[in-house]
């Protein structure tokens, strides 16, 4: 799958032909350069290794996979069946989306540390009345009856966000090769800066 190593910039919002007002995310695309081809024939299966940003230090095993002449990355991705031939040592920009009308993004979304069960999971909560005392609680978790425990998967309070998302079918609004920059309308995952996966849509 054609794809790149970004970092979310931020949003704004910019207006079509017919004076619509559109959000919108730039996505910047740092130099992604080819760390190594993976073969079906050695490897079993096609995939493109993709490195990104540098590293100041590099423990040897990390960095005995970079061929000579390349920096250890930062980051290090691969991308199966990337659809387009490259070499080792290429570097890879923006301009791999030019025509692309569609692309998912993945990232980690916002941690929200330890919540409750309405910010969680939107539960509606009690009354708010004088005299009541339930207000943001869970309620009931278990039985009294056998089996007398929690059911897996019980929605309860617990760890929010923090987790690998991907938002799918997001529009390319504008490619711009001069700032390497990508922007796409609406929200992609993560904080402003954060790392991002840009990918062909699947879906498209």
């Amino acid at each position: 799958m054609l794809g790149l190593i970004g970092r979310k910039i931020g949003m704004t919002q910019v207006f079509d032909d017919s004076g619509n007002l559109i959000p919108v995310t730039v996505i910047q695309v740092e130099p992604n350069v080819v760390v190594s081809n993976r073969a079906e024939d050695k490897d079993g299966y096609s995939a493109v290794v993709l490195g990104a940003g540098t590293r100041k230090k590099a423990i040897k095993p990390y960095a005995g996979q970079f061929p000579k002449g390349i920096k250890p990355a930062r980051v290090l991705k691969e991308f199966r069946d990337f659809g387009r031939e490259v070499e080792v040592g290429q570097m890879l920009g923006v301009e791999i989306f030019e025509g692309v009308h569609f692309v998912d993004v993945q990232g980690i979304s916002k941690g929200k540390g330890y919540q409750g069960v309405m910010k969680r999971h939107g539960f509606s909560g009690g009354r708010k009345s004088h005299g009541s005392k339930f207000h943001r609680a869970g309620g009931s978790t278990g039985m009294a009856a056998s089996p007398s425990k929690v059911i897996k998967g019980t929605k309860m309070a617990g760890r929010m966000g923090g987790e690998n998302r991907t938002v799918q079918n997001l529009k390319v609004v504008k490619v711009d090769t001069e700032q390497q920059t990508l922007i796409v309308m609406g929200a992609v995952p993560g904080r402003n800066s954060g790392q991002v996966l840009v990918t062909l849509a699947k879906k498209k």
